[in-house]
């Protein structure tokens, strides 16, 4: 396992970070508490979860995650073996009523009473890495281009918000703060803020990234290595799509896509088409599907950690050892040709 540096600290991350969403909806905490153990004992020190999950949100399994995690390090007693990082929701009044009556910002009370609430469920006293799952402003992210302007929104200020970030930073209950779903004009603003009043820097950016989405080559890929604010990759596997178990119209059992078809994002016409080639290039090279998409985003330079997610051992298994996988010339230069015929035809 290749371990890398969180941004400019001194914290070593390893390569495959654990995603946690499905556990307390897809999976228990009997399940969790077998995947956990098997990533430690293959490497992986770095856990991701948020307060939101389990996924698909919903008031019966808000916090489910976090408090299976939370009873892991309670019987484990392994708290000091892993980085672990968590998440606050943004505004989602419309799709999360259930998260604070709908009216979660980035701001004060918000910030404070969800990172409370999170290290309680998770049974530690500090995390890691403290990240906003998407921005406070209307922009464009979870699979938009476009970015629909809104001259009416009134978002709380980015200074506002990383001034809690520093508060709680020197509180001692957060180590290091990073983004999510964000903008390379957001990176920067968060960057430039932090500089001018001394606050902490963010040392991430945790942005979907895979065969099917590229778009973080475009604007963000420079700020993560020229700023050492390095990507924290989800969905590498397109909702697992890439495994090509979805092709040919196929709905396996107790996959996330069957048992909730409206996420689609990568399920379109030209997902499917890029998929499928995908797939045949890896097979006509003796290779995993999912293997082969995993160690494509670990090689990539503005990488951190590539965030895999798995809901048997099986597949837990064979995402975690994707960080062995060296892909040949011959095979990046066949993910290239169809990237080309395919470009992110999911943001």
């Amino acid at each position: 396992m290749e371990y890398k540096k969180l941004g400019k600290t001194d914290i070593e991350v390893s390569a495959i970070c654990l995603g946690t969403m499905t556990w307390g909806e897809q999976n228990t905490q009997a399940e969790a508490f077998a995947q956990m153990d098997y990533a430690i004992e293959h490497g992986v020190n770095f856990f991701d979860t948020a307060e939101l999950y389990a996924i698909p949100p919903k008031a019966e399994t808000y916090g489910k995650t976090e408090e299976i995690i939370g009873n892991w390090l309670a019987t484990s007693g392994k708290r000091n073996e892993i980085v672990l990082a968590s998440k606050v929701a943004g505004p989602g009044e419309e799709w999360l009523p259930h998260i604070r009556n709908g009216k979660s910002r980035l701001n004060r009370i918000t910030i404070e009473a969800a990172l409370n609430d999170s290290l309680k469920r998770l049974q530690t006293d500090y995390l890691d890495l403290y990240q906003l799952h998407w921005p406070d402003r209307k922009t464009n992210f979870f699979g938009h281009l476009g970015y629909p302007h809104d001259p009416d929104d009134q978002p709380v200020p980015i200074e506002e918000t990383l001034e809690v970030l520093n508060d709680i930073v020197n509180s001692g209950k957060v180590r290091h703060i990073g983004l999510s779903n964000e903008t390379p004009w957001g990176v920067m603003q968060f960057i430039k803020t932090s500089e001018n009043k001394n606050w902490p820097r963010v040392v991430s950016v945790q942005n979907p990234y895979s065969l099917l989405n590229r778009s973080f080559e475009v604007g963000l890929a420079e700020v993560a290595i020229r700023e050492q604010v390095g990507l924290l990759a989800y969905s590498p596997l397109g909702f697992g799509v890439l495994s090509g178990k979805y092709l040919n119209n196929q709905k396996p059992a107790g996959a996330r896509i069957s048992l909730w078809p409206d996420y689609d994002r990568y399920m379109n016409e030209q997902a499917v088409a890029a998929t499928g080639q995908y797939v045949q290039l890896a097979k006509q090279h003796n290779l995993d599907p999912a293997q082969m998409a995993l160690a494509y985003i670990n090689s990539r330079p503005f990488l951190t950690s590539n965030i895999i997610g798995a809901t048997s051992m099986e597949q837990l298994k064979v995402n975690i050892a994707s960080a062995d996988l060296v892909l040949s010339n011959e095979v990046l230069d066949g993910i290239e040709q169809i990237h080309i015929q395919h470009p992110n035809p999911s943001p």
